[in-house]
């Protein structure tokens, strides 16, 4: 059992409140990083055991910093997955009243989620970005005539542990807005099956064609593999050079989606194994006709009794 875990700190982020959902064992330790990065570098490092960082959210996507993290530098392997519901407030220290507010500082993914209602509730006011939504929250009542900002958008969590207090609550645009978050650690033994999986790879083409993304796509089709995310993301290499990076249902010992890793590590310049593990919310993979393990197997034993001058 993992004993130390990194998140995306300070205390007060979602990410910690992502941990506190995922329950560590007894007297484990948490360690908070100022940036994803720094986090899965402190992991990579031997830091820590364990970290959990944000990869997805349901209004803006995926997590830049944490996908890129993840496609490059030493390997490293998704656990887990937590989703957390999103929701805002719009906090400041005491006496500082909604008419002071020039400027909010909170992070890019956050302000994104709350853009509708600063527009009409504060159209003048100036966002100013942070590492994160608790770090806003911890800056402006450590130094509030130091900051740049007279408001922060945190979570409800954040603003009486940071002192401050809510002049808005529920501010946000989408009222079912979640983000996803990954306990990654360094590679080692796969979660076992647990009928209810996802899996994440990146993949590299070897070069840019026409068709190349349905190529890549293809191997998940042909063997009734459903896909539950797609972002392309810059390889930084050279412009117009992408990578994939794909979360579908089923485990790497599902048959099926076994086949597809061996299609496409066979097509792809690099396959990037990043995870199976249980999803957060139960739900097992959808399986079509003669897509099973069972289906699967009978074939790959019919070919052995064919390449064995049987029938």
């Amino acid at each position: 059992m993992s004993t130390r875990f990194g998140y995306l700190g300070p205390e007060g982020t979602f990410t910690s409140m992502a941990l506190d959902q995922w329950a560590p064992a007894d007297g484990a330790e948490r360690v908070a990083y100022g940036s994803v990065d720094a986090a899965l570098a402190a992991l990579r490092a031997g830091e820590v055991d364990g970290a959990m960082v944000p990869i997805e959210n349901s209004v803006e996507g995926g997590v830049s910093a944490t996908l890129d993290a993840l496609a490059s530098g030493e390997p490293l392997l998704v656990t887990g997955e937590v989703v957390v519901p999103i929701t805002f407030v719009l906090a400041a220290p005491a006496g500082v009243s909604t008419a002071d507010v020039r400027a909010v500082g909170t992070h890019s993914h956050a302000w994104a989620q709350v853009r509708g209602w600063m527009a009409a509730t504060l159209p003048d006011a100036v966002y100013v970005p942070t590492l994160s939504t608790a770090a806003a929250a911890a800056a402006l009542a450590a130094a509030p005539t130091e900051q740049g900002f007279q408001a922060a958008v945190c979570a409800p969590a954040a603003a009486p542990l940071h002192g401050l207090e809510v002049l808005a609550s529920d501010i946000g645009d989408m009222q079912a807005a979640v983000t996803r978050f990954v306990l990654v650690a360094r590679p080692g033994s796969l979660p076992a099956p647990s009928g209810a999986d996802k899996t994440t790879v990146v993949l590299y083409q070897r070069e840019d064609h026409a068709g190349g993304l349905l190529e890549l796509l293809d191997q998940f089709a042909a063997r009734g593999i459903n896909m539950t995310r797609l972002e392309s993301r810059p390889t930084k290499a050279s412009m117009g050079s992408y990578c994939f990076s794909v979360d579908v249902e089923g485990h790497v010992r599902d048959e099926r989606l076994g086949e597809a890793l061996m299609g496409l590590r066979r097509i792809c310049a690099e396959v990037r194994f990043l995870g199976s593990y249980a999803r957060a919310d139960g739900r097992a993979a959808t399986v079509g006709p003669r897509a099973s393990d069972a289906d699967f197997t009978a074939a790959r034993d019919w070919l052995g009794r064919i390449r064995e001058g049987g029938s």
